[in-house]
């Protein structure tokens, strides 16, 4: 039973030694823009991630590529054109305002106006439905008074 344990844990080892990424630079100039563009690019599979945050196996090769083109010496500029031609611009964290991205950076704003829109809407509308019942009591009471003093 000890061995069969040992082996177990053996078998476990494995997976306890997961590589840590290190890169080198001529500069540290290049280390920056790596850093900087490692942040600004987002995980095309977990999409809640930059790809420095990543372990996706696609976060990998996207920092691998980055490094790659930093070392061909490629700018900050170039390298993000490269993975909007390639990925799209939902491969930024911050995509640029154009036609095309105009719904994610104005949508919010449009949901938030039609929000409050509708909340005052619908609060003017209770506030004169009470109006209505209030003045539709009154007119009742009135009745009961008017048929009071008819009967007397």
């Amino acid at each position: 039973m000890k061995y069969l344990f040992i082996a177990f844990l053996l078998l476990l080892s494995n997976m306890a030694c997961a590589g840590v990424e290190y890169r080198q630079f001529a500069n540290p100039e290049q280390q920056e823009a790596y850093e900087d563009l490692t942040s600004e690019l987002r995980c095309l599979v977990c999409q809640n991630q930059t790809i420095a945050d990543s372990n996706a196996e696609l976060a990998a090769d996207l920092r691998r590529q980055v490094y790659e083109m930093l070392q061909q010496g490629k700018s900050k500029q170039d390298i993000a054109t490269f993975m909007t031609d390639r990925y799209g611009d939902f491969v930024l964290y911050k995509p640029p305002f154009k036609l095309k991205t105009g719904l994610l950076w104005l949508g919010p704003v449009a949901f938030l106006v039609i929000g409050l829109i509708a909340l005052f809407l619908f609060a003017r509308r209770k506030k004169n439905a009470e109006a209505v019942t209030i003045s539709a009591e009154k007119q009742q009471k009135i009745r009961r008074l008017l048929e009071k003093g008819d009967q007397s």
